[in-house]
């Protein structure tokens, strides 16, 4: 059974930044894309970005392109998501999920999900 536990979430004032975590347990080898996702009240689940584990390549919306940065840590089954220069708009619920999918960028790509953790962006 694959869990994931996101961390990192909370308040931020606008052009901030906040780097979010996401430790993956029971993940085997084949699912091997890792991504993150965000979704706002009312607002449909979003891609932002995803890597794939094995070949470090990544792929990211182009809404957050050049702002936020997906990696790898060094502790096995644990990816970040590095946010700078957030704006209000993106108060959401962020999501990390895993798939089998190379670098899939909508949700029903994706098989398992964590709980989310709140970001909130004040003006």
């Amino acid at each position: 059974q694959v869990q994931l536990v996101e961390s990192g979430g909370g308040l931020v004032q606008a052009g901030g930044s906040l780097r979010l975590s996401c430790a993956a347990s029971g993940r085997a080898d084949y699912m091997d894309t890792m991504g993150w996702f965000r979704q706002a009240p009312g607002k449909e689940r979003e891609f932002l970005a995803a890597i794939s584990w094995s070949a470090g390549a990544t792929r990211y919306a182009d809404s957050v392109k050049g702002r936020f940065t997906i990696s790898r840590g060094n502790a096995k089954n644990t990816i970040y998501l590095q946010m700078d220069g957030l704006k209000p708009e993106e108060t959401a619920v962020y999501y990390c999920a895993v798939g089998l999918r190379w670098l899939g960028g909508t949700p029903n790509e994706y098989d398992y999900w964590g709980q989310g953790t709140q970001v909130t962006v004040s003006s």
